[in-house]
This record gives structure tokens, sequence and C-alpha cells, in this order.
């Protein structure tokens, strides 16, 4: 191998490194790193992961309720990231840990573009495949709805949110009832009068994307009816 030879060979492989690294950074596969490894060293296997963005990640902080009475059910939620970011660090939040069963709750992200350009078959594609990736792993997956939200504070120029969750939701519903999967329907309970926003006794943001505690409390009582099997040994 010539020099020329030699210093492309490096190139390549710095180019590679940088890419690797920008997509260990956009996965954040650090963030649950050493809880992970505590439940491995613990040989602690939780009951039930719950997978997520920031709505999942909140609730320990804004509701720990579930958490305290239910030491079984651990929390693996990332705010802001998309079901594309969630099955990526899926092997390592979720098969890793060896629960009994996960909840999947993602696409609210999606939907305010947080990765580019939404594409609703992508989405549930995603969610889709880490039902598989569970199910092939002896963990009962169990799919959520997306919750209500009439807009983003972030994303103020983005209409049709509501559309969007329903369209999303209806594909989870189906995707759910075509793997035989368990489904929970967060934002019917959620939802406004009109049909139009989150209910605002269950946030305190406007436009309201993440619960408060009493949104949570909702949350939890829509959950345990399909989980309360897996705490009880």
């Amino acid at each position: 191998m010539n020099i020329r030879h030699i210093f492309t060979a490096i190139a390549i492989c710095a180019v590679t490194a940088s890419y690797a690294q920008d997509a260990l950074q956009w996965t954040q596969l650090s963030r649950y790193a050493a809880a992970n490894d505590s439940l491995a060293a613990a040989a602690t296997r939780p009951a039930v992961v719950l997978m997520g963005n920031s709505i999942t990640d909140m609730w320990p902080e804004r509701a720990p309720h579930l958490f305290k009475s239910h030491p079984g059910i651990v929390g693996r939620g990332i705010s802001g990231q998309t079901t594309s970011q969630m099955l990526l660090r899926f092997q390592a939040d979720v098969v890793a840990l060896h629960p009994r069963a996960v909840v999947i709750n993602g696409g609210i992200n999606d939907i305010a573009l947080n990765s580019g350009t939404y594409s609703e078959d992508l989405t549930v594609g995603n969610i889709r495949s880490m039902a598989a990736i569970a199910r092939a792993s002896g963990i009962e997956p169990i799919l959520t709805s997306v919750l209500p939200a009439e807009g983003f504070s972030w994303r103020k120029d983005l209409t049709g949110a509501m559309d969007s969750i329903r369209s999303l939701n209806e594909r989870i519903r189906a995707l759910a009832a075509e793997i035989d999967a368990p489904y929970v329907d967060y934002f019917s309970e959620m939802v406004d009068e009109a049909g139009a926003a989150m209910h605002p006794d269950y946030s305190d943001e406007r436009p309201a994307v993440h619960p408060n505690a009493r949104g949570y409390q909702v949350m939890e009582s829509k959950l345990l009816p399909s989980i309360s099997h897996l705490l009880t040994d």
C-alpha cells in the first residue's frame, strides 16, 4: 500500500468514526448506561420498562406514585426523542434489561418534526420494529396512543397536530390488534371536550404537550390494568 492509499484509508476511518460518534450522541445511549449497568450488576430484572420520550422521561418526577408503588417499573424516556431514536437504543435500554414487558409510547416528536420531515409510515414502522424485537426477545410489547396536543411551543409554525395525532393513533391501534398486543388509549381520556387539545386540567402548559401530576394519574389508571398481572410476583 503506497502513502496515498494509507492516507485515504485513514480519512475513511476518521469519517466513519465521526459518523459513529454523531449517531451515538443522537441516540443518547449514554443517558441510561450507568443505570442499566447497575441493574445488570444486581441481577435485577424489571417487570416493565416504559420506553418513550419526554412524557415518559418526566413521569417519575412529576408523578412518582407509580414507581414508588411498583418498583418493578423502570422508565427509559428521553426528552425530545423520535421513534427512530427510540428504535436505535431499544436493544440497550429495553432488551438488555430482560423485562417481562415494554410499554412503547412514541410519535409526538415525530409529528413535531424533531428529526426532520414527518412520515407516518416510518413512525408506525419504527413502533412495529420495536414490538417485533421485544416479542422475539421474550418481552411482551404494550402499545399506547400518543397524547393529545394542539401544537408545540418549540414549533409554533406547525399546524394540524391533532389531525396527525388522531391518524397515527388509529394506525397504532390497528397495529396492536394485528400483532395481538395490548393497546392503552391515553388520548381518549385526556382530550378536552371540544376534541381540540389536551384537557386543561391535565397540563400546565399552553399549548399542552406534557402532563401535570393529575394528567399522569390518568395515565397510571389507564396503564395499570394492562400491566398489573406482571407486577404481582
